[in-house]
C-alpha cells in the first residue's frame, strides 16, 4: 500500500505454519507471474520489474530482519508487506495470499467485505502502478518478511484499482 495518510487500510500480511516444508524463491519472476495473472484477469497492463525498486525493498527488509514487524517503509512507493513463520515461505507464496483477497474485494462498492481485508489485491492490480520491486529475507527469530513496492502507488480513498 502507497504511504498517502489517505491510503485504506493496512496492506500487512501475516501466517504462521507450523510445519511445513518449501525451498525459498525468490526471482523476480515468482513474484510477477502472479502479479501480471490478476491485472491480466482485469484488464490492467503488466508489472515489470525494477531493480531500483527492488534495491529499495530490499535495504527496508533489511532493516526489518531484526524483528520482522509489519511497518510500511514510508517510501515513496506502494507496498505490500508478508510475515510468516513456521516455513521457509517464497515470494510466489506471499503474492498468492495477497491477490487470493480478490475474493473480499466488491468493485462496486469499490471496498472490502465486511470484517476483510483486501488492500493487497488492489495494490497488486492498481491500474497505475507499472513497476514493482520486492525483496526476502529470513529475520533473526526465523521468520520470513516480504515485501513488494509499486511504483506508482495505490489504494488512494475514493478511487478504484481499475
Amino acid at each position: 500500500m502507497g504511504t498517502n495518510p489517505s491510503i485504506l487500510g493496512c496492506a500487512c500480511f501475516f501466517a504462521l505454519v507450523l510445519v511445513r516444508a518449501t525451498q525459498a524463491q525468490t526471482s523476480p519472476q515468482d513474484y510477477l507471474d502472479l502479479h501480471n495473472e490478476a491485472r491480466a484477469m482485469v484488464d490492467v497492463g503488466p508489472l515489470v520489474w525494477d531493480e531500483t525498486i527492488a534495491a529499495y525493498a530490499q535495504n527496508y527488509a533489511n532493516l526489518r530482519s531484526n524483528d520482522c514487524n509489519l511497518i510500511h517503509s514510508g517510501g515513496p512507493y506502494g507496498e505490500n508487506l508478508f510475515w510468516g513463520f513456521g516455513a521457509d515461505f517464497t515470494g510466489r507464496e506471499a503474492s498468492e495470499l495477497w491477490i487470493s483477497e480478490k475474493q473480499y474485494y466488491d468493485y462496486f462498492s469499490n471496498s472490502c467485505v465486511a470484517g476483510r481485508m483486501c488492500g493487497h489485491y488492489t495494490q497488486a492490480v492498481w491500474r497505475n502502478s507499472v513497476r514493482i520491486g520486492c525483496a526476502r529475507v529470513q529475520c533473526f527469530n526465523g521468520a520470513i518478511f516480504i515485501t513488494c513496492n509499486y511504483d506508482g502507488p495505490g489504494n488512494y480513498v475514493g478511487q478504484r484499482p481499475y
